[in-house]
């Protein structure tokens, strides 16, 4: 599917001014150049163009609330310099897998002063030694390339996607053992009253035998008096 088509659809009659974020992954650019893309997207904020041929920026339209941009896996190798005129509040830019071979080829994006992230995998500037070094020196606004910072300190982001994947996995079975516990407590506690009750009736139970065994002992005390008061009076 050509770009123009697939932006269309996009839309889903919609306004262009609505719209805040745009994917035409895999989508196809006729002549390499942006196509479909005006500057009616005034408050187009995130843009994703993986893998759709592009391998000119020349005809891409003002996008002054841009702020993340993909163009992963395309055929750029230069005018970048139209980066910092349509989009010049780009904080995230995403050139891996193009033709990028020098440092001259990302020095345009110097003025792009709130450029915090830039990758560059798999473009040939990255064989290049002292890569690294080198791209922070020459783009000092930049936090992190390639995913990690100059101290080799991993973004932010990921890392914070990875602590939710794992809260969210050891969330089930922690929920499961708390509820485990919650019906052996509730078990021991219902057997435990059960033998409470058991225990007051063997005791109401013993009290009762003792009471009788007193009694008759009384009894069997006042007959032994009276046979005694019997024999005095005989004699």
């Amino acid at each position: 599917m050509d770009m123009k088509k697939r932006i269309t659809l996009e839309l889903r009659n919609r306004s262009p001014a609505e719209i805040v974020e745009l994917v035409v992954d895999n989508s196809r650019s006729a002549d390499g150049e942006v196509e479909g893309l005006t500057d009616a997207f005034t408050e187009l904020e995130f843009l994703s163009m993986i893998n759709v041929g592009v391998s000119s920026l020349s005809k891409l339209p003002s996008l002054p609330k841009l702020r993340k941009l993909e163009l992963s896996d395309n055929n750029l190798s230069g005018s970048l310099e139209t980066l910092s005129e349509k989009c010049p509040n780009l904080t995230y830019l995403n050139l891996s897998g193009n033709k990028i071979k020098e440092l001259s080829n990302v020095e345009a994006l110097q003025n792009l002063k709130s450029l915090q992230s830039l990758d560059l995998f798999n473009c040939e500037i990255t064989s290049l030694e002292d890569y690294r070094e080198s791209v922070f020196e020459l783009l000092p606004q930049v936090t992190y390339l390639d995913g990690f910072d100059q101290e080799d300190n991993e973004a932010p982001d990921s890392e914070a996607d990875d602590e939710d994947e794992n809260g969210e996995e050891g969330a089930g079975p922690t929920g499961d053992y708390e509820d485990e516990d919650d019906e052996e407590e509730e078990e021991d506690g219902s057997e435990g009253g059960e033998e409470e009750f058991d225990d007051e009736d063997d005791y109401a139970e013993e009290e009762e035998e003792q009471a009788g065994a007193q009694g008759q002992k009384r009894k069997r005390d006042v007959d032994d008096e009276g046979e005694d008061d019997d024999d005095d009076e005989d004699d």
